[in-house]
This record gives structure tokens, sequence and C-alpha cells, in this order.
């Protein structure tokens, strides 16, 4: 599935978050999210003119960008072909999994006792209703998103900036893989009632109850796009 020129329009909305000092690393930023949103489908190739012309910045701000995403491994700069968003393997994913269990987990049995400041899990709780809204609507799409928007907040709860940096290259990287799926309602659906379980075991103080939640959740999502990649390249190979 091709970016499409409304779908470049929507990135043009997001020129005025770079303001009049606009960076390479602010580009970055808003590319890596609307990765994350599936804005730019794996296997895209991303179009210089027209991305540059959509945020208002320079060819060679854009391709430092392009530079700082490859590094991250959610672009690939094929030679004489151009910057494509990056296919990811079955081994990329066991990794993925592999790094939010360790992270997502800690994060959890990391959280101080009761009492917690009043709304620290308002953003949680956002995510997992904007998921549920979504699901209503049928906007897998959008379920996704919010599933994604559910984590970050979740590691959000350490408080650690390089932590919230971390898990938003892997969280991006998270939704290049599931691309892969050919019924994202399948794939998402059972989450939206976990996500909740999760909330409300952190809302209850039970914290070792949602990291059980949570490290059952992470393993049995890894094992599901384990096997859609695996059919994949079983299904390429034939």
């Amino acid at each position: 599935m091709a970016t499409t020129d409304r779908d470049i329009g929507r990135l043009a909305e997001d020129r005025a978050l770079l303001g009049r000092t606009s960076t390479a690393e602010r580009v970055a930023d808003i590319l890596r999210t609307r990765i994350a949103e599936g804005l730019f489908p794996p296997g895209d190739r991303l179009a210089e003119d027209a991305i540059g012309k959509a945020l208002g910045v320079s060819r060679n701000t854009l391709r430092e960008a392009f530079r700082l995403l490859t590094h991250e491994r959610l672009l690939v700069h094929e030679l004489n072909r151009g910057v494509f968003v990056r296919v990811l393997a079955v081994e990329d994913v066991t990794d993925i999994y592999r790094t939010r269990r360790l992270v997502e987990c800690a994060v959890v049995q990391a959280l101080g006792e009761p009492p917690h400041p009043p709304g620290w899990l308002d953003g949680l709780d956002a995510a997992v209703s904007a998921g549920e809204s979504a699901a209503r609507e049928g906007d897998w799409q959008g379920v996704s998103t919010a599933n994604i928007h559910f984590h970050r907040e979740l590691v959000g709860l350490a408080g650690s900036p390089r932590t919230d940096e971390l898990m938003r290259g892997v969280l991006a990287e998270l939704r290049l893989a599931f691309h892969v799926v050919d019924d994202p309602r399948r794939l998402h659906q059972p989450y939206l009632v976990r996500n909740r379980r999760i909330l409300e075991a952190l809302r209850a103080g039970e914290r070792d109850k949602a990291g059980l939640l949570l490290a059952d959740y992470l393993d049995d999502s890894r094992a599901q796009l384990v096997r859609a990649y695996g059919k994949l390249v079983a299904d390429a190979s034939a």
C-alpha cells in the first residue's frame, strides 16, 4: 500500500510543529510518529520532494532526518532507488518483544507504592478509551494506534526521558510488524480487554498482578506476530 497525496497532506499538518527553528531531529520525530501511526507502511518509498514540501524543510534537512531514522532501523536506503520504510524479519519481531518485555515489565515492577499523584493514570485511561471507541466504529487502524499510545503511556510512568526515547523507536518498529497481519481485527481486538485489565490492576494498586498480565500479553502478542511472519515467509517461498 503506497502513501497517497492525501496522506502527504496529513503530514503537512505537522509543519506547524517545526516552528522557525526546524531541525533534522524534529523532522525525524515527526516522521517516526507518523510511521508508528501507520501513515507510511513497510516497503513504502519516501518521496523527498513531496515530504520536504509538506513540512517546508530543505532537502539537506530531510536527508539528515532520513539518516537518523535509518540508524534507528525504521528506514533503509537502497542505492539508486531511494529511501524506504523497512520491512522487518522474524528475528526483528522477536528482538522487539524481548526489548519490550525487559523495559515495560521493569517499569511496572519499579512503580512505587500507593498513594500516587492525582491523574497519574490519565494517559493510560485515555488510550484505553480511544481504543475501545475506535473498535466500536470498526476502525482497526485507530485501535492499533491507541494500543501503541497505551504502551508509550505505560513506559512514561517511569518518568525517564531516555526510556521514553528508546521506546518511541521500538514501538515505531512494532507498528511495521503489524502491517503483515491480514486480519487487524483479530490481532488487536483481544488486547483491548487486556489493556483495560492492566489499567484496572494498576488503579487498584495491584502492581504484581499488572506485571503478570503485561508479561502474558507480550508473550502472546509476540507468538501471534511470529506466526504471521512465518506464514508470510512460507507464502513468499512457495
